[in-house]
């Protein structure tokens, strides 16, 4: 009966992502059983791997071993695996990363044991991969974005990271670090992330390499002189403030960093002729209505007008990505959701109908990478992430996963910027397919009269830090985007926990 099953899987008569097994041990077999057993989870085994000479060529549980470790990457080709899940426990830290490099050059990801729900909180609370239904939570099937083809834009070049301790910037750290680079360059202001970080990709932190670089992106010499001195090929630019309630209340700061930063970076670019520079912005970003959703609007636009001027001098392609909210970003809602659930407090959510639009870190970093490879310059990217999640049914099922019981939810009111739902596209723009079925972009035809005298009153006012006139000047570049009041919700010291937007 299991026989017959996982030849059916394996023919991909069940839908999901495709998955080798690494370990044919009584975890990898364990492991096994339990996906063919779940298959709405969505990870469907093809194969197996092992170093064991006497498996190879053998089934186990009714899937072929198909190789040694040491050919990996040629194995997950040759099945088009679109994942490749880790389950030989104690695996040495260099055994691990050399095998997420070889999986990141057929284009998989990897996930590892003792559970999912450990890779997406980076914290271990399981003991197996079944401890997180990610498709019930988020309404759909994860989506298996990054192709192999990635490699030809990364492989021996010399690629940027800015933000790269953040939970974005970080995961593509790990994943470009994976397809070969030259040189990965991995910025950030805060030295323990950079620490950590180098810890975790390199299994030691020494910091004495070049590739950790200590810089604010809103020092415009400190950049143009990084800049000059890494000359990098690709960036990928993930630095940002991102909390929408705190933007509220500090304009100014939304400014400094997600717009003149944004600009501070492009120019750097464009002088040292950059190839590629990928935007990470935010669905907040279509028709604004926050801080945070005008500041990286404006973040995009810049990078479009530099996108014209880099298509005219011939030199680079530059673009935009779009994301709805994270599962497994630091401060996310699942961390959330785990702190006021074990803290015996109600979890607050902002309203009872307000839905969200939500992918993994695995499907947000795809997307950044493929949109590096696709982009012909200007574009905004957004994945297609199927239908609106609504907060409150999230929360039950993700209460029902960690059997968490009945969960008590205490509705605190919208926050001043909030939208009760988002969306991906703004009202005036278009929807464009791209060579890859579930990602779509989109082009802005025009930007704001005098975009570079207004943005430098902008840049003035803030530094000035005179919220008034930055939300005023907000106002006059994108005439859709409505300042809010700002509200102060009260709440009891229980429930006081920070969560993120729409909590």
């Amino acid at each position: 009966m299991v026989l017959r099953h996982a030849r059916e899987v394996g023919d991909s008569l069940t839908p999901g992502l495709r998955t080798l097994v690494v370990g044919a041990g009584s975890a990898g077999s364990a492991l096994v059983r339990d996906l063919l057993r779940t298959p709405d989870f969505g990870l469907v085994p093809v194969g197996l791997v092992d170093d064991d000479p006497a498996k190879v060529g053998t089934e186990h549980l009714g899937l072929p071993v198909l190789g040694p470790l040491a050919d990996l990457t040629p194995i997950a080709l040759r099945h088009r695996a679109q994942v490749v899940a880790l389950a030989i426990p104690g695996l040495p830290s260099h055994e691990v990363r050399r095998l997420a490099k070889a999986a990141g050059a057929a284009g998989a990801s990897v996930r590892y044991l003792p559970s999912f729900l450990a890779a997406l909180r980076r914290e271990v609370v399981g003991t197996d991969m079944r401890a997180l239904d990610v498709g019930r939570l988020i309404g759909r099937n994860e989506v298996h974005v990054a192709s192999p083809d990635v490699a030809s834009i990364i492989g021996g070049r010399r690629v940027l990271v800015t933000g790269a301790g953040g939970s974005i910037g970080s995961e593509l750290c790990r994943q470009i670090h994976a397809f070969g680079p030259a040189r990965l360059y991995m910025l950030d202001h805060d030295e323990s992330n950079l620490h950590r970080l180098q810890l975790e990709i390199w299994g030691e932190a020494l910091l004495t390499d070049e590739s950790l670089v200590i810089a604010d992106i809103r020092d415009r010499s400190r950049v143009r002189h990084v800049f000059r001195t890494l000359r990098p090929d690709i960036v990928f630019h993930a630095a940002a403030h991102k909390h929408l309630p705190l933007l509220e209340r500090h304009p100014c700061e939304a400014v400094k960093s997600n717009v003149l930063g944004t600009a501070h970076l492009v120019e750097a670019a464009l002088d040292v002729g950059v190839q590629r520079f990928v935007l990470i912005s935010t669905d907040k970003a279509a028709d604004p209505t926050s801080v945070l959703g005008a500041s990286k609007r404006l973040a995009e636009l810049i990078v479009q007008r530099h996108a014209r001027d880099a298509r005219n001098l011939g030199t680079g392609v530059y673009s935009a990505v779009r994301f709805g909210n994270v599962l497994g970003s630091r401060g996310s809602l699942l961390s959330v959701l785990a702190e006021q659930m074990g803290s015996g407090g109600p979890v607050t959510v902002t309203h009872p109908d307000v839905t969200r639009f939500f992918m993994t870190i695995e499907e947000a970093v795809g997307l950044v990478l493929e949109a590096g490879r696709m982009s012909r310059g200007g574009e905004v990217f957004v994945l297609d992430m199927g239908e609106p999640v609504r907060i409150v049914d999230l929360v039950h099922n993700f209460a029902a996963q960690v059997n968490a019981g009945d969960v008590e939810i205490r509705f605190t009111g919208l926050r001043a910027g909030e939208k009760l739902n988002e969306a991906l596209f703004s009202a005036a723009e278009e929807r464009l397919p791209t060579v890859h079925q579930r990602i779509y972009a989109t082009v802005s035809e025009g930007e704001p009269e005098d975009l570079a005298g207004a943005l430098t009153a902008l840049y003035d006012a803030a530094e000035d830090n005179d919220d008034t006139v930055v939300r005023k000047l907000l106002g006059d570049l994108l005439p859709g985007y409505a300042t809010a009041e700002l509200t102060t919700v009260q709440l009891p010291v229980a429930a006081a926990a920070p969560y993120p937007d729409g909590f």
